[in-house]
């Protein structure tokens, strides 16, 4: 596998994300080749795939597309499975979609969702969950070396878009809660170990679990269709007031925290709604600017996240921190990928070496082969850095991509940060396959 074993290994080269995509993509086929020739036989839903397309290799980008699984395919169990703790049914759905078997799990004293991806774990299957506002979770096997790619990507796509070096020189403070998952604590881990120098601040809080968000989801639904019992609900109300109390207390104390701090090289990571929130209290203490360190940096993960924030909530966040454009830290990704794509000085999104960007018409069934200028479609995307699954997907999202030089000096596939999601549009999001693939994985488990 020497395509594959070359690209993937590229995740510290210097060159990562500055590639002419012409130069790539001779070696992505290959690789793309090697990787499905070695799942074929190991996954389900994959071999399926391939005998419905009558796809034997890979040669061309076009034999990707029929080979790629609809996001939703991640959410196919029953729901009732999940929710009436039926975790054997749940294990042999999971392995549709797996690389290695998903047996030997000690369900026996498994009580809840987060019982049962620690079991999981126990066997070196890491789950990655995200959960919707219909509060059915997206669950994504990955493997003990996928973990450590996702690491290493991590640290190197920071230290590419901001020019930090890895040498542990930063205080890292966190600044907002972290929903507790592996992947999470990978992501944490990677930058701490490259960048911090081990006197970290975590937002004040306690982290919330997978399976506690999805039962906050549940009942939230089940309160607005009538059908929660009043002591849910009650339960439910005081647990979310205790959650709001401590978030606002967790604010405080960050502020508080990052005003203490200010003379030193701080690494700021957080979301932008609450880093907002804490910048408008450091700034009501009377400190902003050029109290802070000219030194800082920061990691922003997720958008907005529905918040409402001014115009300018940006430019505020940074002159109150004291941090340049330049080294704040932005990336594209998914829980269905393996690895992100880091945001340029110009705004854009980079797609590494072995991440294949396919992208297809709003249906999700045919490539869009035209590579000039800014082309527009769905995003599809085969990661070639993924061992524990099947690393091709059909997103949900419009996207607008570059092919050439970016104008940040970079070459190879770029993402325009003007990125929608279908379901946000009129019609909705409607993936042709999505049917075909939930309807053999619910079979096949």
């Amino acid at each position: 596998m020497t395509s594959l074993k070359n690209i993937t290994k590229r995740v510290n080269a210097e060159d990562r994300f500055d590639t002419p995509y012409a130069e790539r993509l001779h070696t992505q086929l290959e690789a793309a080749n090697e990787l499905f020739q070695d799942k074929l036989h190991k996954i389900k839903l994959l071999s399926k795939r391939a005998e419905t397309a009558d796809i034997r290799q890979i040669k061309e980008l076009s034999d990707i597309v029929p080979l790629l699984f609809a996001h939703t395919t991640y959410k196919s169990y029953p729901e009732n499975w999940l929710t009436e703790g039926q975790w054997d049914r749940m294990g042999k759905w999971l392995q549709t979609l797996s690389a290695t078997p998903v047996e030997g799990i000690d369900t026996d004293s498994v009580s809840d969702l987060d019982g049962w991806l620690k079991a999981l774990e126990n066997t070196e299957h890491f789950v990655s969950c995200s959960s919707g506002t219909t509060g059915k979770c997206s669950m994504i096997n990955a493997s003990m070396a996928d973990r450590h790619m996702s690491r290493a990507n991590h640290a190197a796509g920071f230290e590419w878009a901001t020019g930090c070096s890895q040498d542990n020189s930063f205080k890292i403070m966190g600044v907002a809660p972290v929903a507790r998952s592996v992947r999470n604590d990978d992501s944490r881990d990677a930058i701490a170990n490259a960048f911090g120098n081990g006197s970290d601040f975590q937002f004040p809080c306690e982290p919330i679990t997978v399976g506690r968000i999805s039962h906050m989801v549940s009942m939230r639904r089940a309160i607005a269709d009538g059908t929660a019992k009043p002591e849910d609900v009650a339960e439910f109300e005081a647990t979310s007031a205790r959650r709001a109390k401590d978030m606002n207390e967790g604010v405080i104390k960050t502020a508080e925290a990052l005003i203490e701090s200010r003379g030193e090289k701080l690494l700021i990571c957080g979301m932008f709604s609450t880093l907002y929130q804490v910048a408008e209290l450091v700034r009501e203490k009377g400190y902003s600017g050029k109290d802070f360190s000219a030194d800082n940096a920061m990691l922003v993960g997720g958008g907005l996240k529905g918040a409402n924030l001014p115009d300018n909530y940006r430019e505020y966040i940074l002159e109150t921190f004291n941090i340049p454009d330049h080294k704040i830290y932005q990336y594209y990704g998914m829980q269905e990928l393996n690895t992100t794509m880091p945001r340029c000085s110009a705004g854009r999104y980079h797609v590494p070496p072995w991440i294949i960007l396919l992208l297809l018409d709003q249906g999700g069934d045919n490539l869009i082969t035209e590579t000039e200028g800014e082309v527009e479609g769905r995003a599809g995307f085969l990661d070639l850095s993924v061992e524990g699954r099947w690393g091709g997907v059909i997103s949900g999202d419009k996207i607008k991509v570059n092919y050439g030089q970016c104008e940040c000096g970079a070459h190879g596939p770029s993402i325009n940060s003007d990125i929608v999601r279908y379901s946000d549009l009129p019609g909705g999001d409607k993936i042709s396959c999505s049917g075909t693939i939930d309807a053999y994985v619910r079979g096949a488990s």
